[in-house]
């Protein structure tokens, strides 16, 4: 009776970070642990490809860091230098959305990007080892997990964008773990994150939205350092007046916080959905289907008179006329369009030279969507349905339900690293790039993750 007592006087918040800070790595089931090696991995091989971004998001915000200056505590990806803990995170967060490769969940949400910076510029810093390291990503995790499911206000593709508000609080328990908070500092941690967080979905198709998540990883690191050093901020984050009442105008579940934690880890079930192409995951189904089509059909793109996509009703894939390539990883019709006429969709698809190459030109007007509002809009359980209508009067359709990548179709450990490899070797050479793998496969026996560090920094 008195545990029950203590526990109905406990606020929401404090039930929430009680259960943040008993995620032990001595606890976690081996799944997690292996989720989180290829977490670590698949986070490395966006970010230096992020670094390569064709308009420019990963110079830009190289050259910002380099330009504000920072002691050097933490690896600045692919430049040749380090930085502040806080700038390093911004950085290689923004690199790691740049190309909108990153994985993603389900409910929608991008779980890498925002916490992985946070995590390795902090413990690289620190010299933590690499237990530390997915201890903080299973916690990081399952944090933006109850955040995102008790946030039923949270609209997917409108309003404010998942990863500057789930992220930044995911970023801040894995600050919260690696620096050794307390409860009381990690509820001053919680708070001041609160007045952190904030991204619009209205900046996707911008360099904006790459920068969310590197916000939400810097914003993380600082309000673990501030509320270690003693900063305060109120303790009840999802109390009266708190976070659900702000952003979500009282629209949400509370429960959802704390109700199952960890029974199992979110990184187990339902998983993490890792990502075939550079792009939007709402385009992969087309994509696929259209690149099924393309080569079981052996369809000649100069031969095609129109295009269809049957899609449910989801207007932010909607562009048929992206303005720049990085504002074509956003546009079903244009990703649809990429794909029938090269047969593959790669980072290079989304540069301004070909958005507004000649052949782009002519077929993207032609490629219609059409929203069918009985399909499902929930990612889970939607379709898609590409049809293509050739000069010589026949009608080619492809369904998509099922993504390979997604939750329940892995990829296999020989696509993650093809994808690995296929991202690192824009920056690394090939022996760098498979001594990265190597020990990113063995993170929970490494002693630290400098020598990680070392080698994706790329110095020249």
């Amino acid at each position: 009776m008195r545990a029950e007592n203590d526990m109905t006087a406990k606020s929401r918040t404090e039930e929430f970070v009680d259960r943040v800070l008993a995620v032990s790595y001595g606890s976690l089931p081996e799944q997690a642990i292996d989720v989180a090696r290829q977490v670590t991995l698949d986070g490395l091989a966006v970010m230096l490809a992020g670094a390569t971004e064709p308009l420019g998001v990963g110079r830009l915000a190289t050259e910002y860091v380099r330009e504000m200056g920072g002691a050097p505590q933490s690896t600045v990806i692919a430049a040749g230098f380090k930085s502040s803990m806080v700038h390093a995170a911004y950085a290689n967060g923004t690199m790691a959305h740049a190309l909108d490769f990153d994985n993603t969940w389900y409910p929608l949400n991008h779980p890498t990007s925002p916490t992985l910076p946070a995590i390795l510029a902090i413990a690289e810093h620190r010299g933590l080892p690499g237990a530390a390291v997915i201890e903080a990503i299973v916690t990081a995790f399952e944090v933006q997990a109850r955040v995102r499911m008790a946030a039923t206000g949270m609209e997917t593709g409108s309003g404010f964008h998942k990863p500057g508000i789930t992220g930044t609080l995911g970023a801040t328990a894995a600050a919260a773990k690696l620096l050794a908070l307390d409860r009381g500092q990690t509820l001053m941690a919680f708070g001041i994150a609160g007045s952190r967080a904030g991204s619009l979905s209205i900046n996707t198709g911008t360099m904006t939205k790459s920068s969310h998540s590197g916000h939400a990883a810097r914003m993380g690191v600082e309000c673990g350092l501030l509320a270690k050093m003693g900063w305060t901020a109120s303790p009840d984050l999802f109390g009266p007046g708190g976070f659900f009442d702000t952003f979500f105008a009282g629209r949400g579940q509370p429960e959802l916080l704390t109700e199952g934690f960890g029974a199992p880890f979110r990184i187990v079930d339902p998983g993490v959905g890792f990502k075939k192409h550079p792009s939007n995951y709402f385009t992969h189904r087309p994509i696929d289907a259209a690149l099924a089509l393309r080569e079981e059909e052996h369809i000649d793109p100069r031969e095609i008179e129109r295009v269809e996509v049957v899609f449910p009703r989801f207007e932010y894939v909607n562009r048929p006329a992206p303005r720049t390539g990085l504002d074509g990883k956003f546009s079903v019709q244009y990703t649809t369009a990429v794909a029938l006429l090269d047969g593959e969709v790669t980072i290079d698809s989304f540069t301004n030279e070909r958005r507004f190459a000649p052949d782009v030109a002519q077929l993207l007007p032609r490629v219609a969507l059409k929203f069918d509002d009985a399909i499902p809009a929930d990612f889970d359980r939607m379709h898609a349905i590409v049809t293509v209508w050739l000069k010589d009067g026949r009608s080619l359709a492809k369904k998509v339900e099922r993504l390979s990548g997604w939750i329940g179709f892995p990829l296999t450990r020989e696509q993650r690293l093809k994808k690995f490899h296929s991202c690192a070797q824009r920056v690394l050479k090939r022996r760098a790039a498979e001594r990265v793998a190597e020990l990113t496969e063995t993170l929970e026996q490494l002693p630290d993750v400098r020598e990680i560090m070392n080698l994706v920094r790329a110095e020249r």
